[in-house]
């Protein structure tokens, strides 16, 4: 893969994420059998934080090391804002339609399962706390987290440009600390955040460090021989120890011993057996799937990987889109050939998003006139100054996207 030059293993990885996401997010669907969390410890968050930090870290890494930290800032920053936008739309549009669905047919399951109860009670209490990123509707907790993460982010690589492994240290500290002394932003009108980002910023700067530039160093260590059979070994039991939760005869390979030590796993605050599982994933994908694979490129793979170039627009429209198949599931029929019917139906309309998204996206710029014209003088003729701003927004090959 030459310098600059889009990684697609991002966006392939980010696209399965995406559909996993979706599928988990619909109750009771009997496709969630195919998705990461029910086979080890973590599941498609991991993947998402850890991938977005990389993309910034390879897309703003170039123009920070070359004296662009303001441009760099400001951009991060603008996509920060872009996403808070995203997110209040997304907010507005997911509880309006749970409470429609509460109220049109006369179950509360609906408002209470998806925390939006007290949003149909006091709407004007919730809707400020909301702008604030207190009050979050179940399923809508991934966006405030990537929010704040982005605005941390040019501190973040101001410190990689200085100090990489102390920066990444210093993550690892808090990362610690956070969890012993149970660090976390409040929530509205009680608890904590779902994801608390004093504890998932570790992985989200592990990945800016990686993009950074630092991945290779570590590279020939973790497709070495040892660390791929700690690696599958970390993953097998895993493997196992995830199964015997659904399967009793699996139970008793588990030695109670390892129990007390492993629960409870905490998602929350990322918790070690988590971030150790997804490390050892993260290994044995980096092995397995190198940067040139041809597959990547093929036509069977695009939807995937269209829905992982186009993440926001995907992942938003997932979020409508799985409260809408739970709702058939609810309403119409929960059948297996429903639930795979809701299931794969959705994943189409994700992938129809993110071509329309792409689609959209190569359609020419308006022409803009600059904001003062020169006097014409008898005589001269009028020179045009309109341009083109298309070149001037053109986007890094790898984005920040989530």
């Amino acid at each position: 893969m030459g310098q600059g030059e889009r990684d697609l293993r991002l966006d392939f990885l980010r696209g399965v994420g995406q559909w996993m996401i979706f599928v988990d997010h619909i109750p009771y669907n009997f496709l969630n059998w195919f998705t990461l969390r029910n086979y080890g410890f973590c599941d498609a968050a991991e993947f998402f934080v850890f991938i977005s930090g990389y993309s910034i870290g390879f897309a703003y890494g170039p123009a920070v090391r070359a004296g662009e930290m303001v441009a760099a800032t400001k951009r991060l920053w603008t996509r920060a804002a872009q996403l808070y936008v995203a997110h209040i739309f997304l907010f507005l549009f997911f509880t309006a339609q749970i409470s429609r669905a509460a109220r049109r047919f006369d179950n509360p399951m609906y408002k209470d399962e998806f925390n939006v109860a007290q949003f149909l009670e006091n709407p004007d209490v919730m809707i400020q706390q909301a702008l604030l990123l207190k009050y979050k509707p179940v399923n809508l907790d991934v966006l405030p987290l990537y929010i704040v993460l982005v605005v941390a982010a040019p501190l973040i690589l101001w410190g990689l440009l200085r100090r990489p492994h102390l920066t990444l240290v210093c993550s690892g500290l808090l990362y610690f600390v956070s969890r012993h002394f149970g660090w976390n932003l409040p929530s509205f009108p009680d608890g904590h955040w779902y994801f608390n980002p004093f504890a998932w910023q570790f992985l989200f700067v592990f990945g800016i460090w990686c993009g950074f530039g630092n991945g290779p160093q570590i590279r020939p260590w973790v497709k070495s021989l040892p660390n791929q059979l700690l690696s599958w070994t970390i993953v097998l039991v895993a493997l196992v120890i995830a199964l015997s939760w659904n399967f009793e005869a699996l139970y008793g390979l588990v030695p109670e011993s390892i129990g007390k030590i492993l629960y409870p796993i905490d998602k929350t605050s990322l918790a070690p057996v988590r971030l150790i599982h997804f490390l050892a994933l993260l290994a044995i994908v980096i092995k397995l799937l190198p940067p040139d694979l041809p597959a990547l490129r093929s036509e069977h793979l695009r939807p995937i990987i269209l829905c992982g170039q186009r993440s926001l627009p995907v992942f938003c429209f997932g979020v409508i889109l799985a409260f809408t198949a739970h709702w058939i599931l609810v309403q119409v029929s929960s059948s297996i050939a429903m639930q795979i019917l809701v299931s794969v139906g959705g994943i189409g309309l994700m992938t129809g998003v993110a071509w329309v998204a792409t689609w959209y996206r190569t359609l020419p710029t308006l022409v803009t006139v600059p904001p003062t014209v020169p006097v014409e003088h008898p005589g001269e003729e009028r020179a045009d100054h309109t341009h083109n701003t298309a070149a001037a927004e053109t986007e890094p090959s790898t984005t920040e996207r989530a």
